[in-house]
């Protein structure tokens, strides 16, 4: 699985960014995909993600009420709408596919199948 992730930079607190993701490679259609972020010194965490499937989706409690996850099914992609952005944000985000599962359970990044190489956020005054 390969994925091509854009959308990535600076923005100001309050501000919004989209993160896209666009994978290839899959051989069936069951898939989560979504993405983590690691902010420097912290672990990984797992931020959202939605089933391409069935749609069932995760929302790390510090972003649901300000992110929003989108699927494009024909092209394998995920979208991440990121609204209100805080300091605490900023991180590396690295889009990934797996279970649900992977993305909640502790050490489930362990588990994932394949990651992006990450797109970096900065959120400053």
């Amino acid at each position: 699985v390969q994925f091509v992730e854009s959308g990535g930079g600076s923005a100001q607190i309050g501000g919004s960014l989209t993160l896209s993701c666009v994978a290839s490679g899959f051989t069936s259609d069951d898939h989560t995909i979504g993405w983590f972020h690691q902010a420097p010194g912290k672990a990984l965490e797992g931020v959202a993600c939605s089933n391409l499937e069935d749609g069932d989706e995760y929302y790390t409690e510090d972003i649901k009420d300000r992110f929003t996850i989108a699927t494009d099914r024909a092209e394998d992609a995920v979208f991440l709408k990121m609204n209100h952005l805080k300091p605490e944000d900023s991180a590396e985000y690295y889009c990934a596919v797996g279970d649900i599962a992977n993305f909640y359970l502790p050490n489930g990044n362990r588990h994932i199948e394949a990651w992006g190489r990450g797109t970096l956020i900065t959120v400053s005054e």
